[in-house]
């Protein structure tokens, strides 16, 4: 049956109206891939694509300027991907940029992601090859899951052994935690830690306080450190060792003179015939003795006293030097 002229137009306008929507939607297509776009291309290496096609995209800095062009296997452990990028891309894509493949969410295409390098290199050339970064697969998570829950259940039943152990007086821990008497001795020790430890800092407290009174001028230790009070000590030995001196002169005269007289030489021989005069003599004499003797023990002594010792040490020593 012959077709109306109507119907004929309607079937044009079908026609018409469906091949127009056909090229825009190849148009868009193709947009989206940079088919009609000033575009070229690069290349990356990677050991695994990790179920990258043909047609993902290619993002740079979260943003598509790109799809995959080619996937090409160049051995067992290198894998050559083509990406089409637009040009107007290429100024910011430096040299030292690297290319990622991750998921375009959870369950997502594979994508491919061009991460920025950072300092000053120059910009990448069409046909140019820039470095890849093997992301940690899915697999490789659920490997290293599996691996951490054997060992937590390996740890997990040690646990619970010396956790029985323990409980039962096992050990030493056990033995510790189960052994009252053990428990209450250890408690006695650090109470008597304790004590001592109280001690030890009352007692260095004292020794700073006597430290820090050395230096007062009130005490005895403060009085001799006066150089006004060494001088007057050094000045009042210098005045024993010469009276020492003049006392044994003295003696020695003593001496020379009570030989003359029991020799009967001189005048006192003739005093001396006086029974009371030479018992007052004599007595005399005594008494001169036993005063050179307690001055000599008063001058041995002060030699051995700490505080005088070291004067005396230096006046032998310069008596030494002399000679």
């Amino acid at each position: 049956m012959e077709k109306t002229a109507s119907e004929k137009i309607k079937l044009a306008l079908f026609v018409i109206i469906g091949l127009v929507l056909f090229i825009l939607v190849v148009y868009f297509i193709g947009n989206k891939q940079k088919m009609f776009g000033k575009t070229d291309h690069i290349t990356a290496i990677f050991d695994n694509v990790n179920g990258l096609q043909l047609g993902n995209n290619v993002r740079y800095s979260g943003i598509n300027v790109g799809t995959v062009r080619g996937i090409e296997m160049i051995n067992d452990s290198t894998i050559n991907v083509d990406m089409i990028i637009d040009k107007s891309i290429f100024p910011h894509i430096k040299k030292n940029a690297v290319a990622t493949i991750g998921s375009d969410g959870l369950v997502g295409s594979m994508v491919i992601n061009i991460i920025p390098g950072k300092g000053n290199h120059p910009q990448i050339e069409p046909g140019d090859e820039i470095k890849s970064l093997r992301r940690i697969r899915t697999d490789d998570l659920l490997n290293t899951l599996s691996v951490t829950n054997k060992n937590a259940a390996l740890l997990t039943a040690d646990l619970l052994k010396i956790t029985k152990e323990i409980t039962q007086g096992k050990g030493t821990l056990g033995t510790l935690i189960n052994d009252t008497l053990m428990a209450s001795d250890l408690k006695q020790t650090m109470n008597y830690l304790k004590m001592t430890s109280k001690g030890t800092t009352e007692t260095v407290d004292n020794l700073n306080k006597m430290v820090a009174t050395l230096g007062d001028k009130n005490s005895v230790i403060g009085v001799l450190n006066d150089p006004a009070v060494a001088q007057k000590v050094k000045t009042i030995v210098d005045n024993l060792d010469q009276s020492s001196v003049e006392i044994n002169k003295v003696v020695t005269n003593l001496n020379g003179t009570i030989s003359n007289i029991k020799n009967g030489k001189g005048a006192i021989n003739y005093l001396s015939n006086d029974p009371n005069l030479v018992k007052k003599i004599d007595s005399t004499m005594t008494n001169l003795n036993k005063a050179t003797i307690l001055l000599n023990e008063d001058l041995e002594a002060m030699k051995h006293n700490f505080l005088l010792r070291g004067y005396f040490k230096k006046q032998e020593k310069s008596k030494k030097k002399a000679k």
